[in-house]
């Protein structure tokens, strides 16, 4: 597992190693000593969640407020996706700022999102699976968002048609967001 830090202050691109044969592939997805000695972080997983989603569904931006907030680890199991993590700690020099990567099945990238950013995605494939670990229990009064589409963001999720659901398109604007 190599471990590089991404544009935006706590967020970190992982990258696993491939054991590839005539068998098949192993790839070990993540592994808690490796990630905190690499990153300083020790992160406690509690909960694994999977969604599948057709072509053009962008999902976010969503978050969970203190003291329920999480920190996630993402990956693709079957697909393409365009991942985005936004910045909304107000104390953060990235404060604001939002990073986004095409994460595959094939090569196995994962984003590590930490606590106090939101997090999207659309999807490039036809499917795509995508599994995330949490270090938090889901807690629907703690659960915030910011609009995937809002223009001063200037996000292009790299899809020409997006499918979103009702509860996401009434988010509000980053400039309206209580952080």
């Amino acid at each position: 597992m190599n471990t590089k830090a991404a544009p935006l202050a706590g967020c970190w691109v992982i990258t696993p190693t491939l054991h590839s044969d005539g068998r098949g592939q192993f790839v070990e997805t993540f592994q808690h000593k490796r990630f905190a000695q690499q990153t300083d972080l020790s992160i406690n997983f509690t909960q694994d969640n999977e969604v599948t989603s057709t072509k053009g569904v962008v999902r976010g931006l969503h978050l969970q407020t203190t003291p329920h907030a999480q920190a996630k680890l993402i990956r693709v199991v079957q697909g393409q996706i365009y991942d985005v993590a936004l910045d909304l700690r107000k104390d953060s020099p990235t404060y604001g700022k939002w990073f986004g990567l095409v994460l595959t099945a094939k090569a196995q990238t994962q984003l590590f999102i930490p606590k106090g950013f939101a997090h999207g995605y659309s999807v490039l494939s036809d499917t795509a699976i995508v599994q995330y670990k949490v270090d938090g229990d889901y807690h629907p009064e703690s659960e915030r968002g910011v609009r995937f589409d809002d223009p001063n963001l200037g996000i292009d999720w790299q899809v020409a048609t997006t499918i979103v659901s009702d509860k996401d398109l009434k988010l509000p604007l980053f400039k309206d967001f209580q952080s």
